[in-house]
């Protein structure tokens, strides 16, 4: 049976008043960690819409504080592909819920996913609530939260929603404010370091990008060399400041 939300929901004034303030992707994460906590939530993931031809979803993702293995499972078994979630996003702008029940019986023959499944469920994920957003140049993503099976009242859902259009856009604001095209990065650079400001370890890395960890270490003193930063922390804030992760 579903769950009822508390009375005492907190409200989206208290979270959407600090966004304007966001500065850096470090700042949006420990925002949007607090919002998922608040609003009673395990995980949340930002994303671009993939398209058609996208096969992981490490590819897509914005900002999240998914578990390392969630993701790598998601991937090892091309579940971007079928995902009823992703097709419904490209089927409405308007926010929705999915369960795991739900999902499962919508994908029909599921045994190939289930050990991603069981990984949900030791992680406390029997729902995802989507949230479709885009920014002014048209750039299609989502913000999803994903927890414990329940039924969110209209009022927090419309809360939600304008959480998820004030982050995404923020975000799309922070690149651009600071976008520099002087210094060029590769897509696997750039993954890399989206994934370390995500809070992620090289080892973790590799498994979400289906790299090795010399790999990935590579990937990172290099661009930290381009980047001219001692660090790959303060590489990830200098690529931030550059708009090359947002």
């Amino acid at each position: 049976m579903a769950e009822p939300m508390e009375k005492d929901e907190p409200r989206a004034g208290d979270f959407t008043s600090e966004i304007a303030a966001l500065e850096t992707q470090f700042d949006a994460i420990r925002y949007m960690k607090r919002t998922t906590q608040a609003f009673g939530f395990k995980v949340f993931l930002i994303c671009t819409v993939p398209s058609f031809d996208a096969e992981k979803l490490s590819g897509a993702a914005i900002l999240s504080n998914m578990p390392a293995e969630l993701v790598n499972k998601y991937d090892s078994v091309s579940l971007l592909k079928h995902s009823t979630g992703i097709r419904r996003l490209k089927e409405t702008t308007t926010p929705f819920q999915l369960t795991l029940d739900e999902w499962e019986r919508e994908s029909g023959d599921v045994r190939q996913f289930d050990g991603y499944i069981a990984l949900l469920r030791e992680h406390g994920i029997f729902q995802a609530n989507y949230f479709p957003v885009h920014d002014a140049s048209g750039n299609r993503a989502t913000v999803i939260w994903m927890g414990k099976h329940v039924d969110l009242p209209m009022a927090a859902m419309m809360e939600l929603q304008m959480i998820a259009i004030h982050v995404y856009n923020r975000l799309a604001e922070i690149g651009t404010v600071w976008k520099d095209n002087s210094i060029n990065l590769s897509e696997r650079e750039i993954q890399c370091l989206s994934w370390t400001a995500a809070g992620k370890t090289s080892s973790e890395i590799a498994g979400i990008l289906g790299l090795s960890e010399h790999t990935v270490n590579h990937y990172l003193n290099h661009v930290s060399k381009k980047l001219d930063a001692v660090n790959r922390t303060q590489a990830v804030v200098k690529a931030m400041k550059k708009g090359y992760i947002s």
